[in-house]
């Protein structure tokens, strides 16, 4: 999820009560909830690498078991340089931990992706349940923060009920489109079954009924065999349909490896796509290699998930 949906996950936490275990406990809580996202330094190597460190090691147990001793040393460090009065040692460094597992939870929810068990394991976890940016948790999130902050300075002394009454909606709202994209899925395996035979190296679809924004009743619907790939929509109510035809997606193409033997950007590329679409094309001799990912394939994002190989011949030329 986005930084903002874990910042205001942080702040509902303290709202929830938590912030009055410790001094420093809601800043504790907030950073903790973004902390591991201190990945994002990947993204100044520009290009596509960065894709292949995002939602990985620092999303990883090893990295989910340091980083909140590390936030917590901070912590007490900061509280010693400020003499902090009313610090609880135990008490921060179980909201460290609270705070920093909040974000891994979050991010399994959109079609992204997380790499749960990184070192270990490289293998993708993703629920395909919310939109990566969703504004009704944004709107969720902030009116409850907001509600329990006013009541608390008003000195009621319930104040951490509206805060409560978010977390339960959002929870309500997560299962609840959990369950729409379970649906989604599984009517979409019946459709792909019924129009095309199931291949022997893969007799289930990969199916990924993908989150779309605002609309969070609909889904954009993505399907692959071992050979071909297509799409489809769903809504709540009326239920799936998929788009006529087919198309190849390229992978099984003896091309796409030695193309990409030697390119770090397109191996960085594979390792973190769960979708892959290799397309070539010719043009005055030349051939040129493009990999996409299906789940990022709408014109507004689809240039920033995408690797293109030429040719040695291009390259000389």
């Amino acid at each position: 999820m986005d930084n903002l949906t874990h910042s205001l996950a942080g702040a509902v936490l303290g709202q929830m009560g938590l912030k009055r275990k410790t001094a420093l406990a809601l800043p504790t809580l907030i950073i903790a909830a973004n902390i591991p996202d201190i990945d994002a330094v990947a993204t100044l190597l520009g290009g596509v690498e960065h894709l292949a460190i995002r939602r990985g090691m620092t999303h990883g147990p090893i990295a989910l078991l340091i980083l909140p001793v590390l936030l917590w040393a901070a912590m007490l460090a900061y509280a010693r340089w400020r003499k902090r009065d009313g610090v609880h040692a135990g008490w921060l460094l179980a909201l460290s931990y609270i705070g920093t597992l909040s974000h891994p939870a979050l991010d399994w929810l959109n079609s992204y992706g997380i790499r749960f068990l990184e070192p270990f394991s490289s293998q993708w976890f993703a629920g395909d349940t919310i939109f990566i940016i969703d504004i009704w948790i944004w709107t969720a999130l902030a009116v409850s923060v907001w509600m329990s902050r006013r009541s608390e300075r008003a000195g009621q002394v319930n104040w951490t009920r509206p805060a409560w009454a978010g977390f339960a909606t959002i929870c309500t709202y997560i299962l609840a489109n959990g369950l729409i994209t379970g649906q989604a899925e599984g009517e979409t395996k019946r459709l792909v079954a019924a129009r095309y035979s199931p291949t022997a190296s893969m007799p289930d679809p990969l199916v990924v009924a993908n989150p779309v924004p605002v609309t969070f009743w609909k889904r954009e619907l993505l399907w692959r065999d071992a050979a071909d790939y297509g799409d489809g929509a769903y809504a709540l109510g009326s239920g799936a349909r998929l788009n006529p035809g087919s198309k190849p997606h390229g992978m099984t193409d003896p091309r796409v490896s030695e193309f990409t033997a030697n390119d770090d950007p397109a191996r960085a590329f594979l390792f973190w796509s769960r979708m892959p679409v290799a397309s070539f094309e010719t043009s005055d001799g030349i051939e040129t290699l493009t990999l996409r990912d299906q789940r990022f394939m709408h014109p507004l994002a689809q240039d920033r998930f995408k690797v293109q190989i030429r040719t040695r011949a291009a390259e000389a030329k």
